[in-house]
């Protein structure tokens, strides 16, 4: 089975862990962490796609567990780190990636982490190999293994 095919199966059990832990997700390093990882993954393939950017909208608007924030903090915290991957990609994904890290030191945040990217990689209904590997990038950036999460 394809990696996104295995993923795709096991989406809704992340959704239901994530709603699990939602009152240990409400950290400030979780929010920047998280809408670090969307930024990432929406500009994986080095394009801003606006329909990308929609895609992140709902689910900040629609995640039980985003909204433990609020959602104009979050859009206004992914467009940010958009807009660092826009003006250089390489630099701005050093940035955002320092930013995924900031859930390293609760292994609960950081995994959730990778859920979301995972999540908003397959929202279009294919984990393209470019968000893939930036998701493996910030499983490095929080200390987790690739594997754990069929990567």
């Amino acid at each position: 089975m394809a990696v996104w095919g295995r993923l795709k199966a096991s989406a809704s059990a992340m959704q239901a862990q994530l709603v699990s832990r939602k009152h240990e997700l409400r950290s400030g390093a979780f929010r920047d962490a998280s809408m670090a990882m969307c930024a990432l993954v929406a500009a994986a393939d080095g394009i801003i796609d606006p329909a990308e950017q929609v895609r992140v909208a709902q689910l900040i608007a629609t995640n039980e567990v985003l909204q433990n924030f609020a959602a104009d903090d979050l859009q206004r915290r992914f467009e940010a780190n958009l807009d660092r991957l826009a003006l250089n990609f390489d630099h701005g994904k050093t940035t955002v990636l320092h930013e995924v890290g900031k859930a390293k030191k609760k292994p609960t945040e950081a995994r959730a982490v990778i859920q979301i990217g995972i999540i908003i990689g397959g929202a279009d209904g294919a984990f393209i190999a470019s968000e893939q590997a930036v998701v493996r990038e910030a499983c490095h950036a929080l200390g987790l293994p690739p594997q754990e999460f069929g990567l």
